[in-house]
């Protein structure tokens, strides 16, 4: 059992220590958002906000997220108030699939918390552990430098 915020809001999650943070946020929260990839921690498709830093949460147990804040794709925006990051996505027409974009877009939004304007480089750092079988990595960068743009412009 584990008590910790997501999306703003204590939860508390019971389940065994060893389960994924991944599985507890779909099967016992119902937040479908973050997607099940590989399992492995290798494409990014489970990509949260955990404490301020772009985790996948395939790879944090349970036992592990105790006083944590979480946040989810579903916390980020909503249709009527998005993030700047999903305006960006759509503005610059991202997805092709879209299997990948939440876990793409929660990276995103962590890269642009602590840098406010990302170079090439910072951006392909940040989300090289974000995998896109469709390889619109162009228009990710792309999306993100808009994002950082419409985060200057004040929103």
């Amino acid at each position: 059992m584990a008590q910790f915020k997501v999306n703003g809001e204590g939860k508390t999650v019971d389940g065994p220590d060893d389960m994924p943070l991944l599985w507890a946020l779909r099967d016992n929260l119902g937040l479908t958002g973050t997607k099940y990839g590989c399992g492995t921690g290798l494409c990014g498709a489970c990509t949260v906000n955990m404490d301020g830093a772009a985790t996948k949460s395939c790879q944090v147990k349970l036992k592990d997220c105790g006083g944590a804040s979480v946040q989810t794709i579903e916390g980020l925006g909503t249709e009527n108030s998005m993030h700047v990051v999903q305006k960006a996505w759509l503005e610059e027409n991202v997805s092709q699939c879209g299997y990948c974009q939440p876990g793409q877009i929660m990276a995103a939004a962590v890269l642009l918390a602590g840098n406010k304007n990302p170079s090439d480089k910072d951006i392909d750092e940040a989300m090289s552990s974000n995998l896109c079988r469709c390889g619109t990595y162009p228009r990710i960068r792309k999306a993100v430098k808009r994002a950082a743009e419409l985060m200057s412009a004040g929103g």
